[in-house]
């Protein structure tokens, strides 16, 4: 069976010979800036929007990318075309990651080479959306570990990095007490950030509620979803979530690329409204089903 391609350092390779080496920047000091987007008929979705914001992502992280974004845009249009041939009935995920370089000099933070060039990698993989299907059916129920998110002070919330440590020990800590759960960042001051991979928004009394920007990375799909609630006489705004707000909203959704918009259905154990996706849910779901010609809740919840 053929394999299929990626692109490391600017070369298509076999994805099997997408790899780095122990002494990258990457691994060695987490020094990597990352995005994803998805398609929809084997097209990319809003692709400009997820490589300008990797490209400003490197920028902040002074990583200089080895192409603009142009080149970017045209590598991701081989790899797909050439990838979707592999697995014509399924839709893939495109991921772009960029390192610092390679560190050939010592595999630590206190000797450098005189100059690095950026590893640049981007990857695709089919999208299993049974992995999904209950959040569909059933919602999540999210819960707030007792790891706080990044405070921007610290490092900007409007770049996707991989320094994400406290994220993995915040699901290991909220997985020990459910198994299914999600878990959604605090900041400092106890307000609600995002998750892992998605954002959070509240519904209530016609408004859709947003962290604020500043406090998270603003997500292609949560400009979407603002777009959308606005078309249908909602209001979008941005502003301080506390958990207070969450418990006593009529809905919870998370904006995540993958599959768009998900409900959550239970908050730190308690229910949100009856404790079932809810109706405002379905209706965004079905007008963003709409717009990119695909039948969003049936492509999860009736995935295989």
């Amino acid at each position: 069976m053929a394999e299929p391609l990626a692109y490391l350092k600017g070369e298509f390779v076999p994805a099997s010979q997408c790899v780095l080496p122990i002494y990258d920047l990457g691994i060695v000091l987490g020094a990597a800036v990352t995005d994803f987007l998805r398609t929809f008929h084997q097209q990319p979705y809003r692709m400009e929007d997820h490589v300008r914001r990797f490209h400003r992502s490197c920028h902040y992280a002074r990583i200089e990318a080895p192409v603009d974004v142009n080149e970017s845009m045209a590598i991701a249009e081989r790899l797909l075309t050439e990838n979707s041939k592999l697995t014509p009935d399924d839709e893939l995920g495109l991921v772009f990651y960029m390192t610092a370089g390679e560190n050939t000099v010592y595999a630590g933070a206190s000797g450098m080479p005189a100059e690095l060039t950026a590893t640049y990698v981007q990857h695709t993989f089919p999208l299993r959306f049974n992995l999904w299907k209950q959040v569909f059916l059933d919602g999540v129920h999210c819960v707030t570990p007792a790891p706080r998110h990044w405070p921007p002070q610290c490092l900007s919330s409007k770049i996707k990095n991989r320094n994400r440590l406290h994220m993995w020990i915040g699901e290991q800590e909220v997985r020990a007490l459910d198994p299914h759960a999600m878990p959604v960042y605090l900041d400092i001051n106890g307000n609600l950030t995002e998750t892992g991979g998605s954002n959070f928004v509240i519904y209530r009394d016609g408004k859709v509620v947003s962290p604020k920007r500043s406090n998270i990375l603003w997500g292609v799909s949560l400009s979407v979803l603002s777009d959308i609630v606005v078309e249908m006489g909602m209001a979008f705004v941005e502003d301080d979530i506390q958990t207070y707000d969450v418990v006593n909203a009529e809905e919870v959704w998370l904006p995540t690329t993958p599959y768009c918009l998900g409900p959550v259905t239970k908050f730190n154990g308690s229910p949100i409204g009856d404790g079932r996706p809810g109706p405002v849910w379905r209706r965004v779901l079905e007008r963003w089903s709409e717009l990119v010609g695909k039948d969003i809740y049936r492509e999860t919840a009736e995935a295989n």
